[in-house]
């Protein structure tokens, strides 16, 4: 039995979810319930995200990060659904002042848009924003603080822009990291996204999302090997 200072007895807990952003826990204390409530951190969504320090995939590749399945999906939007509400409100602005934070809010804006909005406008609703935020990061230096592959996140957002300035940008980020058989396919992937851009000056796998009527060729190009970007 748990004891808060004063020898109090804490009984419980009983932890329940309200409004997918709190986890709440119920105790009784003294004979009387007591609600204890804790807001996402930054570490909650970097240990969603690349895992536990201390896990022994981590610092590794995930490919659900690209082919998210339904329980990913699923566990997304129930854990952070009201963070990216926040993040998307400007609410969680604060989290850009360390590194660790700055890198939370990145991923809240531009990775967890895309599994909660799936499919839907809603999906790039945060872009804009998601820009801002690693455009700041990266003149801080808040990029260099991460292992390679955290860095890549904070890159993506430019990539996933249809502005043909940061679609340059994002390449020559990735060109900047060290040569090595993962960086490949990131620098790869940065370079496809830019030739779509470069060609269409818009992503046209997005049309039907956000109601945008694809032209001949871009319907051409839908229904080819490249349609993924």
């Amino acid at each position: 039995m748990a004891t808060l200072p004063g020898n109090l007895p804490l009984f419980g807990p009983s932890v329940f979810a309200l409004d997918n952003s709190l986890s709440v826990s119920l105790f009784l204390l003294a004979g009387k319930s007591v609600i204890i409530c804790y807001m996402t951190m930054p570490r909650d969504v970097l240990d969603f995200w690349f895992g536990r320090a201390d896990d022994p995939d981590y610092g590794q590749y995930r490919a659900i990060w690209v082919q998210p399945d339904e329980a990913f999906i699923a566990q997304a939007r129930d854990r952070f659904s009201e963070t990216y509400r926040r993040a998307a409100a400007g609410e969680l602005d604060n989290w850009q002042q360390p590194p660790e934070g700055s890198l939370a809010l990145v991923l809240v804006l531009d990775q967890f848009s895309n599994l909660i909005h799936r499919g839907e406008a809603g999906a790039f609703a945060s872009d804009e924003a998601a820009r801002e935020a690693t455009k700041r990061a990266i003149e801080r230096g808040f990029d260099g603080e991460f292992p390679e592959l955290h860095r890549w996140f904070f890159y993506l957002p430019l990539e996933h822009s249809e502005n043909l300035d940061d679609q340059r940008a994002a390449v020559q980020l990735f060109r900047a990291l060290p040569a090595t058989e993962l960086n490949a396919i990131g620098l790869d992937c940065a370079e496809r996204h830019l030739r779509v851009i470069q060609r269409f000056g818009r992503f046209p796998n997005r049309n039907a999302a956000l109601g945008r009527q694809s032209t001949a060729e871009e319907e051409e190009f839908l229904a080819g090997p490249d349609a993924p970007f």
